[in-house]
Protein backbone atom coordinates (compact mmCIF):
# COMPACT_ATOMS: atom_id res chain seq x y z
CA UNK A 1 0.00 0.00 0.00
CA UNK A 2 1.43 2.86 -1.08
CA UNK A 3 0.60 5.84 1.92
CA UNK A 4 0.61 9.60 1.98
CA UNK A 5 1.78 10.89 5.36
CA UNK A 6 1.22 14.17 6.90
CA UNK A 7 3.52 16.61 8.34
CA UNK A 8 3.83 17.16 11.69
CA UNK A 9 2.19 20.46 13.56
CA UNK A 10 3.84 23.25 15.31
CA UNK A 11 4.34 23.08 18.49
CA UNK A 12 1.72 23.48 21.25
CA UNK A 13 1.04 26.92 22.57
CA UNK A 14 -0.04 28.43 25.55
CA UNK A 15 -3.37 28.41 25.78
CA UNK A 16 -7.21 27.01 27.01
CA UNK A 17 -7.77 23.86 24.97
CA UNK A 18 -11.15 22.75 24.28
CA UNK A 19 -11.89 19.25 23.32
CA UNK A 20 -14.33 18.75 20.43
CA UNK A 21 -17.93 19.74 21.84
CA UNK A 22 -19.46 15.82 21.01
CA UNK A 23 -17.99 12.24 20.03
CA UNK A 24 -15.23 11.63 22.51
CA UNK A 25 -16.47 12.61 25.55
CA UNK A 26 -15.25 15.84 27.49
CA UNK A 27 -16.95 17.41 30.40
CA UNK A 28 -16.20 21.16 30.94
CA UNK A 29 -17.37 24.33 33.86
CA UNK A 30 -19.14 27.40 32.15
CA UNK A 31 -16.06 28.98 31.86
CA UNK A 32 -14.63 26.39 29.28
CA UNK A 33 -12.06 24.88 31.92
CA UNK A 34 -11.19 21.21 31.26
CA UNK A 35 -12.41 18.97 34.04
CA UNK A 36 -12.59 15.46 32.78
CA UNK A 37 -11.69 13.87 29.60
CA UNK A 38 -11.95 10.54 28.17
CA UNK A 39 -11.70 8.66 24.96
CA UNK A 40 -14.75 6.24 24.02
CA UNK A 41 -13.89 4.08 21.50
CA UNK A 42 -15.28 4.14 18.32
CA UNK A 43 -18.16 1.50 17.22
CA UNK A 44 -16.16 1.20 14.21
CA UNK A 45 -12.57 0.81 14.06
CA UNK A 46 -11.64 1.56 10.86
CA UNK A 47 -13.14 4.08 7.87
CA UNK A 48 -12.73 4.55 4.30
CA UNK A 49 -13.70 8.29 2.85
CA UNK A 50 -13.83 8.53 -1.07
CA UNK A 51 -13.64 11.76 -2.61
CA UNK A 52 -11.54 14.23 -0.70
CA UNK A 53 -13.04 17.42 -1.70
CA UNK A 54 -14.60 20.06 0.12
CA UNK A 55 -16.98 17.40 2.01
CA UNK A 56 -14.83 14.23 2.11
CA UNK A 57 -12.14 16.30 3.56
CA UNK A 58 -14.41 17.41 6.52
CA UNK A 59 -15.36 13.67 7.00
CA UNK A 60 -11.21 13.55 8.02
CA UNK A 61 -11.69 15.62 10.65
CA UNK A 62 -15.02 13.66 12.18
CA UNK A 63 -13.51 10.34 12.06
CA UNK A 64 -9.81 11.05 12.81
CA UNK A 65 -11.28 12.81 15.85
CA UNK A 66 -13.56 10.35 16.90
CA UNK A 67 -10.92 7.85 17.06
CA UNK A 68 -11.28 6.05 13.62
CA UNK A 69 -8.34 4.89 11.62
CA UNK A 70 -9.37 6.69 8.74
CA UNK A 71 -8.43 5.49 5.07
CA UNK A 72 -8.96 8.49 2.26
CA UNK A 73 -8.70 8.00 -1.40
CA UNK A 74 -9.23 9.95 -4.38
CA UNK A 75 -8.60 9.05 -7.81
CA UNK A 76 -7.55 12.46 -8.59
CA UNK A 77 -3.99 12.06 -6.90
CA UNK A 78 -3.53 15.66 -7.00
CA UNK A 79 -6.78 16.48 -5.05
CA UNK A 80 -6.16 13.92 -2.39
CA UNK A 81 -3.06 15.64 -1.87
CA UNK A 82 -4.73 18.99 -1.44
CA UNK A 83 -7.55 17.58 1.21
CA UNK A 84 -4.72 16.12 2.93
CA UNK A 85 -3.20 19.33 3.32
CA UNK A 86 -6.21 21.54 3.85
CA UNK A 87 -6.81 19.04 7.17
CA UNK A 88 -3.11 19.03 7.98
CA UNK A 89 -3.61 23.22 8.32
CA UNK A 90 -7.03 23.03 10.00
CA UNK A 91 -5.66 20.79 12.89
CA UNK A 92 -2.81 23.57 12.73
CA UNK A 93 -5.42 26.17 13.19
CA UNK A 94 -7.75 24.44 15.96
CA UNK A 95 -4.96 24.25 17.81
CA UNK A 96 -3.98 27.66 17.44
CA UNK A 97 -7.36 28.46 18.22
CA UNK A 98 -7.19 26.15 21.53
CA UNK A 99 -9.76 23.63 20.32
CA UNK A 100 -7.06 20.77 20.41
CA UNK A 101 -3.52 20.69 22.18
CA UNK A 102 -1.12 19.72 20.18
CA UNK A 103 -1.08 16.15 21.70
CA UNK A 104 -4.54 15.28 19.76
CA UNK A 105 -3.51 16.96 16.78
CA UNK A 106 -0.66 14.32 16.70
CA UNK A 107 -2.99 11.75 17.33
CA UNK A 108 -5.76 12.36 14.51
CA UNK A 109 -2.79 12.85 12.16
CA UNK A 110 -1.27 9.57 13.11
CA UNK A 111 -4.72 8.34 12.10
CA UNK A 112 -5.34 9.15 8.80
CA UNK A 113 -4.13 7.05 5.56
CA UNK A 114 -3.93 8.72 2.40
CA UNK A 115 -4.31 5.80 -0.40
CA UNK A 116 -3.67 5.63 -3.92
CA UNK A 117 -5.82 2.83 -4.61
CA UNK A 118 -9.31 2.16 -3.96
CA UNK A 119 -8.46 -1.38 -2.90
CA UNK A 120 -5.89 -0.22 -0.17
CA UNK A 121 -8.67 1.69 1.05
CA UNK A 122 -11.73 -0.32 1.58
CA UNK A 123 -9.40 -3.13 3.27
CA UNK A 124 -10.55 -3.75 6.68
CA UNK A 125 -13.26 -0.93 6.76
CA UNK A 126 -16.42 -1.59 8.62
CA UNK A 127 -17.78 1.55 7.28
CA UNK A 128 -17.49 3.98 3.55
CA UNK A 129 -18.36 7.71 3.28
CA UNK A 130 -18.40 7.96 -0.34
CA UNK A 131 -18.47 11.62 -1.05
CA UNK A 132 -17.41 12.21 -4.70
CA UNK A 133 -18.98 14.54 -7.30
CA UNK A 134 -22.64 15.12 -7.75
CA UNK A 135 -23.11 12.58 -10.66
CA UNK A 136 -25.43 10.08 -10.67
CA UNK A 137 -23.90 7.63 -13.23
CA UNK A 138 -19.90 8.13 -11.56
CA UNK A 139 -22.06 7.62 -7.68
CA UNK A 140 -23.14 4.47 -9.52
CA UNK A 141 -20.53 3.41 -10.35
CA UNK A 142 -18.29 4.13 -7.36
CA UNK A 143 -21.41 2.12 -5.24
CA UNK A 144 -20.59 -0.71 -7.71
CA UNK A 145 -16.71 -0.81 -7.77
CA UNK A 146 -16.92 0.09 -3.64
CA UNK A 147 -19.29 -3.07 -3.18
CA UNK A 148 -17.01 -5.72 -5.24
CA UNK A 149 -14.45 -5.25 -2.80
CA UNK A 150 -15.37 -3.87 0.58
CA UNK A 151 -16.16 -6.76 2.97
CA UNK A 152 -19.69 -7.83 2.57
CA UNK A 153 -20.11 -6.60 6.55
CA UNK A 154 -19.17 -2.83 5.60
CA UNK A 155 -21.52 -0.14 5.31
CA UNK A 156 -21.65 2.11 2.53
CA UNK A 157 -22.82 5.41 3.05
CA UNK A 158 -23.22 8.25 0.45
CA UNK A 159 -22.61 12.06 1.10
CA UNK A 160 -25.17 12.94 -1.90
CA UNK A 161 -26.83 16.12 -0.86
CA UNK A 162 -29.82 15.93 -4.10
CA UNK A 163 -30.15 12.16 -5.24
CA UNK A 164 -31.60 9.80 -4.19
CA UNK A 165 -29.83 6.79 -2.53
CA UNK A 166 -32.60 4.51 -4.57
CA UNK A 167 -31.19 5.75 -7.78
CA UNK A 168 -27.75 5.08 -6.79
CA UNK A 169 -27.92 2.01 -5.83
CA UNK A 170 -30.56 0.77 -8.15
CA UNK A 171 -30.01 -3.01 -9.42
CA UNK A 172 -26.41 -3.53 -7.09
CA UNK A 173 -26.33 -6.38 -5.65
CA UNK A 174 -25.18 -5.48 -2.10
CA UNK A 175 -27.93 -2.62 -1.83
CA UNK A 176 -29.07 -3.55 1.36
CA UNK A 177 -25.79 -2.62 2.84
CA UNK A 178 -26.24 1.29 1.47
CA UNK A 179 -27.48 4.48 2.94
CA UNK A 180 -27.29 7.93 2.61
CA UNK A 181 -25.70 10.24 5.17
CA UNK A 182 -26.18 14.09 4.46
CA UNK A 183 -23.57 16.34 6.20
CA UNK A 184 -23.95 19.87 6.36
CA UNK A 185 -20.62 21.59 5.42
CA UNK A 186 -18.24 21.49 6.90
CA UNK A 187 -19.86 18.54 8.77
CA UNK A 188 -16.59 18.75 11.29
CA UNK A 189 -17.96 22.37 12.76
CA UNK A 190 -21.75 21.69 12.28
CA UNK A 191 -23.24 18.21 13.27
CA UNK A 192 -26.30 17.59 11.51
CA UNK A 193 -26.44 14.86 9.24
CA UNK A 194 -29.37 13.71 6.90
CA UNK A 195 -29.94 10.08 6.81
CA UNK A 196 -31.65 8.00 4.31
CA UNK A 197 -32.47 4.62 4.24
CA UNK A 198 -33.09 3.29 0.50
CA UNK A 199 -35.78 0.85 0.12
CA UNK A 200 -33.55 -2.35 0.27
CA UNK A 201 -31.57 -1.17 3.14
CA UNK A 202 -31.43 -3.26 6.07
CA UNK A 203 -32.91 -2.12 9.23
CA UNK A 204 -29.68 -3.21 11.12
CA UNK A 205 -27.79 -1.05 8.83
CA UNK A 206 -29.96 2.15 9.41
CA UNK A 207 -29.47 1.14 13.19
CA UNK A 208 -25.65 0.95 12.86
CA UNK A 209 -25.37 3.99 11.09
CA UNK A 210 -27.57 6.33 13.19
CA UNK A 211 -25.20 4.19 16.38
CA UNK A 212 -22.22 5.23 14.55
CA UNK A 213 -22.90 8.86 13.77
CA UNK A 214 -23.88 9.81 16.54
CA UNK A 215 -20.98 8.01 18.22
CA UNK A 216 -18.21 10.35 16.30
CA UNK A 217 -19.98 13.43 17.30
CA UNK A 218 -22.70 13.98 14.99
CA UNK A 219 -26.26 14.46 14.90
CA UNK A 220 -28.42 12.24 12.94
CA UNK A 221 -31.54 12.84 11.68
CA UNK A 222 -33.60 9.93 9.67
CA UNK A 223 -35.57 11.09 6.87
CA UNK A 224 -38.65 8.84 6.14
CA UNK A 225 -39.02 8.87 2.01
CA UNK A 226 -36.28 11.12 -0.55
CA UNK A 227 -37.96 14.37 -1.07
CA UNK A 228 -35.84 16.88 -3.36
CA UNK A 229 -33.39 18.92 -1.51
CA UNK A 230 -33.86 16.61 1.93
CA UNK A 231 -34.79 18.47 5.20
CA UNK A 232 -31.84 21.32 5.17
CA UNK A 233 -31.61 22.16 1.69
CA UNK A 234 -35.44 22.74 1.11
CA UNK A 235 -35.85 25.40 4.11
CA UNK A 236 -33.02 27.27 2.97
CA UNK A 237 -34.34 27.73 -0.53
CA UNK A 238 -37.34 28.68 1.09
CA UNK A 239 -35.39 31.54 3.04
CA UNK A 240 -33.17 32.51 0.04
CA UNK A 241 -35.98 32.96 -2.33
CA UNK A 242 -38.11 35.13 -0.09
CA UNK A 243 -34.88 37.05 0.92
CA UNK A 244 -33.74 37.80 -2.43
CA UNK A 245 -37.37 38.62 -3.04
CA UNK A 246 -37.37 41.31 -0.32
CA UNK A 247 -33.91 42.90 -1.57
CA UNK A 248 -34.92 42.46 -5.50
CA UNK A 249 -38.13 44.05 -4.72
CA UNK A 250 -36.93 46.58 -2.72
CA UNK A 251 -38.38 46.03 0.60
CA UNK A 252 -34.86 46.02 2.52
CA UNK A 253 -31.20 45.90 1.71
CA UNK A 254 -29.11 42.66 2.17
CA UNK A 255 -27.54 44.26 4.61
CA UNK A 256 -31.03 44.74 6.62
CA UNK A 257 -32.26 40.81 5.32
CA UNK A 258 -29.45 39.47 6.77
CA UNK A 259 -29.16 41.52 10.03
CA UNK A 260 -33.15 40.58 11.18
CA UNK A 261 -31.80 36.71 10.16
CA UNK A 262 -28.55 37.10 12.44
CA UNK A 263 -29.46 39.26 14.82
CA UNK A 264 -33.15 38.13 15.17
CA UNK A 265 -34.55 34.36 14.01
CA UNK A 266 -31.04 33.14 13.52
CA UNK A 267 -29.93 33.26 17.35
CA UNK A 268 -33.22 31.45 18.41
CA UNK A 269 -32.57 28.91 15.96
CA UNK A 270 -29.40 27.85 16.65
CA UNK A 271 -30.81 26.77 20.22
CA UNK A 272 -34.21 25.27 18.95
CA UNK A 273 -35.08 25.30 15.48
CA UNK A 274 -38.50 26.31 13.45
CA UNK A 275 -41.04 24.64 15.89
CA UNK A 276 -39.00 24.82 19.47
CA UNK A 277 -39.18 28.84 18.63
CA UNK A 278 -42.89 28.34 17.45
CA UNK A 279 -43.70 26.68 20.77
CA UNK A 280 -41.85 29.60 23.34
CA UNK A 281 -43.37 32.55 21.25
CA UNK A 282 -46.51 32.10 23.73
CA UNK A 283 -47.04 30.92 27.42
CA UNK A 284 -49.33 28.40 26.63
CA UNK A 285 -46.87 26.67 23.99
CA UNK A 286 -47.00 26.37 20.76
CA UNK A 287 -50.89 25.05 20.48
CA UNK A 288 -51.40 28.79 21.67
CA UNK A 289 -48.80 29.89 19.53
CA UNK A 290 -50.97 28.78 16.31
CA UNK A 291 -54.31 29.10 18.08
CA UNK A 292 -53.64 33.11 17.51
CA UNK A 293 -51.46 33.31 14.62
CA UNK A 294 -52.13 30.61 12.60
CA UNK A 295 -54.56 32.93 10.25
CA UNK A 296 -51.91 35.55 10.18
CA UNK A 297 -49.27 33.46 9.31
CA UNK A 298 -52.24 31.85 6.47
CA UNK A 299 -52.13 35.45 5.07
CA UNK A 300 -48.29 36.38 5.03
CA UNK A 301 -47.88 32.64 3.52
CA UNK A 302 -50.15 33.46 0.86
CA UNK A 303 -48.41 37.26 -0.02
CA UNK A 304 -45.24 35.46 -0.38
CA UNK A 305 -43.55 35.35 -3.59
CA UNK A 306 -44.12 32.33 -5.59
CA UNK A 307 -41.97 32.18 -8.18
CA UNK A 308 -38.34 31.38 -7.78
CA UNK A 309 -35.87 34.21 -8.53
CA UNK A 310 -33.79 33.76 -12.11
CA UNK A 311 -30.62 34.08 -10.74
CA UNK A 312 -29.85 36.07 -13.66
CA UNK A 313 -26.09 37.43 -13.89
CA UNK A 314 -27.77 41.01 -12.86
CA UNK A 315 -29.53 39.87 -10.62
CA UNK A 316 -26.40 37.92 -8.85
CA UNK A 317 -24.79 41.38 -9.09
CA UNK A 318 -26.75 43.22 -7.51
CA UNK A 319 -26.75 41.15 -4.35
CA UNK A 320 -23.23 40.45 -4.53
CA UNK A 321 -22.49 44.29 -4.70
CA UNK A 322 -24.83 44.41 -1.12
CA UNK A 323 -22.78 41.29 0.28
CA UNK A 324 -19.35 43.24 -0.67
CA UNK A 325 -20.84 45.97 0.98
CA UNK A 326 -22.08 44.01 4.25
CA UNK A 327 -18.54 42.49 4.37
CA UNK A 328 -16.40 45.20 4.63
CA UNK A 329 -13.22 44.09 2.16
CA UNK A 330 -13.23 40.34 4.53
CA UNK A 331 -12.41 37.66 2.65
CA UNK A 332 -14.27 34.48 2.43
CA UNK A 333 -11.65 32.26 3.78
CA UNK A 334 -11.53 34.94 6.82
CA UNK A 335 -15.12 35.02 7.54
CA UNK A 336 -15.57 30.51 7.32
CA UNK A 337 -12.57 31.10 9.69
CA UNK A 338 -14.62 33.25 12.22
CA UNK A 339 -17.73 31.26 11.27
CA UNK A 340 -16.52 27.59 12.14
CA UNK A 341 -15.02 29.18 15.45
CA UNK A 342 -17.81 30.81 16.56
CA UNK A 343 -20.17 27.81 16.01
CA UNK A 344 -18.01 25.73 18.17
CA UNK A 345 -17.92 28.02 20.95
CA UNK A 346 -21.78 28.08 20.51
CA UNK A 347 -21.90 24.12 20.80
CA UNK A 348 -19.68 24.32 23.74
CA UNK A 349 -22.05 26.45 25.05
CA UNK A 350 -25.45 24.22 24.54
CA UNK A 351 -22.89 21.70 26.27
CA UNK A 352 -22.24 23.29 29.27
CA UNK A 353 -26.12 24.27 29.79
CA UNK A 354 -27.78 22.11 27.96
CA UNK A 355 -31.77 22.26 27.07
CA UNK A 356 -33.98 21.48 29.75
CA UNK A 357 -35.56 18.74 28.64
CA UNK A 358 -32.31 16.96 27.55
CA UNK A 359 -32.48 14.73 30.96
CA UNK A 360 -35.32 12.86 29.51
CA UNK A 361 -34.80 13.24 25.94
CA UNK A 362 -31.36 12.13 24.18
CA UNK A 363 -30.53 15.40 22.25
CA UNK A 364 -28.85 13.05 19.08
CA UNK A 365 -31.89 10.94 18.77
CA UNK A 366 -33.69 13.49 15.74
CA UNK A 367 -35.17 10.06 14.35
CA UNK A 368 -38.42 9.87 12.59
CA UNK A 369 -40.31 6.85 12.45
CA UNK A 370 -40.15 4.89 8.90
CA UNK A 371 -43.46 3.66 7.26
Amino acid sequence: MKTISLPSASAGRDRVVFRPETGPASSFNIQGKIETVTMQEPLIASVAIIGSGVIGRGWINVFSAAGCRTLVFDSDSAQLQRGLAWFNDTLAQDEADGFIDAERAVAMRSRVIGCNRIEDALDGVGYVQESIPEQIAVKREIFGRIDRIAAPSTIIASSSSALDINRITEGLAGASRCILAHPFNPPHVIPAVEVLPGRKTAPEVVRQTLDFLANVGQVPVLMNFFVTGFLGNRIQAAVVREAIHLVESGVASVEAVDAVICHGMGLRWALLGNFGVNNTNADGGIREYYQKYGKAYQEQMLALDAHPPDFDPAMIARIAAGVDRMEHGASVADICRWRDRLVRNIRRLKTVDPHPGSAVTEPTAAKGDRP
